[in-house]
């Protein structure tokens, strides 16, 4: 469904990814990990259009979206939903979701998409008169995710999203993680806990200094020696 072939970015002289490749297949739960400064905000940023690489190549069901400007990214099935939330705290949470449904015309749609989105996130029902500056990490955080798939969007680029959470959202967040994938949407997720990125993933790639350094089955990396003194603090 993506694929990323070769991806370089630079910023002035430091060079953030230096070649990188790999693919996410329809349906899958693929992790992202890697200590702070790996490249992996980059690399979502870079798929989503937000940056522009240097060289290399990203494919969206084998369509080159390498140099397509991200607005129209979103209208073609993906939807990205950035690190820090980045949720519009003057307007109400459902000025917000509405904000999601911009590339959408269609009323029955859209009125569909907010059914989704308040089955999967009820808390945001009742909210949906607060000003989204006044909720919580958790409730920004669920927002952020709401706000994504109201463009209903094939592929869902996930960073960071237990990143200061208390752990009850942070079990909440991962289990609505879960049920997004299982209603159909493919998933791009980075992830600074990797112990729970890898617990629900399909695989995973480890990123190091903007290079891949390791791949495979995410229950396989999660055994790996070195996968565990690295990121899992074992």
């Amino acid at each position: 469904m993506l694929e990323v072939k070769d991806l370089v970015v630079n910023y002035g002289v430091i060079q953030a990814l230096k070649g990188i490749s790999f693919e996410v297949n329809e349906g899958e739960v693929i992790a992202l990990i890697g200590a702070n400064g790996a490249g992996k905000t980059t690399t979502l940023q870079t798929i989503s259009g937000m940056l522009q690489p240097t060289s290399g190549q990203v494919l969206l069901e084998g369509v080159d979206i390498t140099k397509v400007p991200g607005h129209k990214i979103v209208s073609m099935g993906m939807a990205h939903v950035p690190e820090g939330r980045r949720v519009f705290p003057g307007l109400t949470v459902l000025e917000n979701l509405k904000m999601g449904a911009y590339t959408r015309s269609n009323k029955k749609e859209i009125a569909d998409a907010f059914d989704r989105v308040y089955e999967s996130f009820p808390r945001l029902k009742e909210r949906q008169n607060q000003l989204a500056g006044t909720l919580s990490g958790g409730e920004q955080q669920m927002l952020a995710m709401g706000r994504a798939l109201m463009s209903q969007p094939r592929i869902i680029l996930m960073d960071e999203p237990s990143m200061g959470l208390s752990p009850i959202y942070v079990e909440e967040i991962f289990n609505i993680i879960q049920e997004i994938s299982k209603a159909g949407t493919t998933v791009l997720l980075v992830e600074q806990n990797a112990k729970k990125a890898l617990a629900i993933a399909d695989r995973a790639y480890v990123l190091e200094t903007g290079n891949i350094v390791l791949s495979g089955d995410a229950k396989t990396l999660m055994n790996d020696d070195s996968i565990k003194k690295a990121y899992l603090g074992e």
